[in-house]
């Protein structure tokens, strides 16, 4: 292992592959460290959802998983062994319109097959046991499998070790929140024998007075069943029996004849909860991802694909700092946008009644709206944007638009929202928009009924050590695109627009990316 790099990440989990790729991937000198002697070999979070799905497609992963993973199309509602009805979870305007089941444990192979392919490799049993930070850098003490310890100079340090980070008690960073009380989650990895007709893409919800049991289906057969219930005796810590789990699931499924048996290899597990939130996620060169950031109960199960996210997010903006592309108040933006994202999952959860516990008040309301809510298109579609995290943005981030003015037109889409995957024609050709997309560069789009002189936009974009793509894009005969008409957008590497604006006023693009890139030589 060298003595320098230029970004030390600790943690090899699914947060700190993604952003090793997204670093590597922008030709970044990385060192991935971990304690622990291999990648998990333990299931744990096991949906990855749509907005997730197209994180990992920019990553070059989302295909190896799709392989391994299996498509969730619809999920069935019942309560007091009643059947409520169900929502589809499909989204359009993606690539990726269905989840992917897929557990943890194939989730980070995956992600390390790819980083290999970037040419790192994750140090294991290597633990970083002190970081030091300045100005210019930091300096990292690791123990490594030898038991030597020794410095590792990096000028970037991010902490994705998890809610115990080094890196974040080291610079007495505050993790704000508390524990969850009267609030367990019991898994077991099974198949059932029970009345619930299988079907490989369809998840089952199972409501009980203080026990919601979720059975979503395995790639490998079976189910991942999923109890959140009320917490009686917090000293227990082993994982959940047979029985135990049998029991639950009988007691919401309204089943006393289910039987569980459990898929090999065996894997169950008890856990409680904390909600935090660290005071900032950079001081300085150092910066805090994935649990080492934020922690909640798994509820919507969005914790690890908001670590996925937040690897995007910060990705792109520490490689354009570090290359000198952009100003270092860019990765300042990283930690407002991940903390408000963070935040809003906390809120979204805490108010999500159909997998908390139910009281019996919530229990009787269901019973009495449920099938007409869940009838309800305009329902369903709120329940599938906020599941699928198309609908989390940044508008109120300052790398949204420019201060004290309007971000174009109305109508979608704004400054801060993620862009559709819509259909456009370039050149003669149909395309998908996120085709015209790279998360190594921005992207100029100009929309159909655009007036303005493309080869003077892109002298313009060619003025910045970023690299900025200009595409004019049509719509399909006789079809409107979706998009606004005779605007252009600019559209960060993350796929999430920066600016919209005249297509004929190149002084407001210009100011916008004065703001954060820096002119070329």
């Amino acid at each position: 292992m060298s003595e320098s790099c230029d970004v030390l990440v600790i943690g090899a989990g699914p947060t700190g592959l993604a952003l090793s790729i997204a670093l590597r991937q922008y030709g970044v000198d990385t060192v991935v460290v971990d304690k622990e002697p291999s990648t998990k070999r333990e299931a744990r979070a096991c949906v990855i959802w749509q907005r997730a799905l197209e994180v990992l497609r920019d990553l070059g992963c989302a295909d190896r998983l799709h392989v391994e993973g299996l498509s969730l199309r619809r999920a069935e509602i019942h309560a007091r062994g009643r059947a409520l009805g169900g929502h589809d979870m499909s989204m359009t305007d993606t690539a990726y319109p269905q989840p992917l089941s897929i557990e943890q444990d194939a989730t980070e192979r995956l992600l390390g097959d790819r980083l290999t392919e970037l040419g790192t490799e994750v140090l294991w049993s290597t633990e970083a046991v002190d970081v030091r930070v300045a100005g210019d850098g930091a300096e990292t003490e690791l123990r490594g499998p030898d038991g030597k310890v020794r410095t590792v100079h990096s000028r970037w340090v991010v902490g994705c070790e998890g809610s115990r980070s080094l890196v974040r008690t080291s610079l007495d960073i505050p993790f704000e929140g508390e524990r969850r009380p009267n609030l367990q989650a019991v898994q077991i990895n099974a198949k059932a024998d029970w009345r619930p007709r299988y079907a490989p893409d369809v998840t089952y919800f199972f409501l009980e007075h203080q026990v919601c049991v979720i059975a979503s289906p395995l790639p490998s057969g079976g189910y991942r069943f999923f109890c959140f219930c009320t917490d009686p005796d917090p000293r227990i810590d082993e994982p959940p029996s047979v029985s135990e789990m049998q029991s639950l699931v009988a007691r919401a499924a309204h089943d006393p004849n289910v039987r569980l048996v459990p898929t090999s290899p065996a894997w169950s597990n008890r856990a409680r909860f904390q909600d935090r939130l660290a005071g900032t996620l950079r001081t300085g060169p150092a910066l805090l991802a994935g649990d080492s950031a934020h922690l909640w109960a798994p509820i919507g199960g969005h914790g690890l694909n908001t670590g996925l996210r937040g690897a995007h997010n910060l990705g792109w903006k520490l490689a354009a700092v570090h290359r000198g592309w952009a100003v270092d108040s860019l990765l300042d933006t990283y930690s407002t946008e991940q903390r408000r994202t963070a935040q809003e999952v906390m809120r979204e959860m805490r108010r999500n009644v159909l997998e908390l516990p139910p009281t019996r008040l919530t229990l009787h309301a269901m019973s009495l709206v449920g099938p007409t809510v869940l009838a309800s298109e305009r329902a369903g579609r709120r329940v599938r944007s906020m599941l699928s995290d198309f609908v989390m943005h940044y508008r109120a981030s300052e790398l949204s638009g420019l201060p004290g003015s309007s971000v174009g037109g109305g109508g979608s889409p704004r400054a801060g929202d993620r862009l559709p995957d819509l259909p456009v024609v370039v050149a003669g050709r149909r395309r998908s928009l996120h085709d015209l997309l790279s998360y190594e560069k921005w992207t100029l789009l100009l929309l159909p009924g655009a007036r303005a002189d493309d080869a003077g936009v892109r002298r313009l974009a060619d003025t910045y050590a970023a690299p900025i793509d200009v595409v004019r894009v049509h719509a399909e005969s006789g079809r409107h695109s979706g998009l606004p008409r005779g605007e252009l957008l600019l559209v960060r590497p993350d796929g999430y627009l920066g600016l919209r604006a005249r297509a004929s006023d190149r002084a407001r693009v210009a100011a916008y990316l004065d703001r954060w890139l820096i002119r070329a030589a």
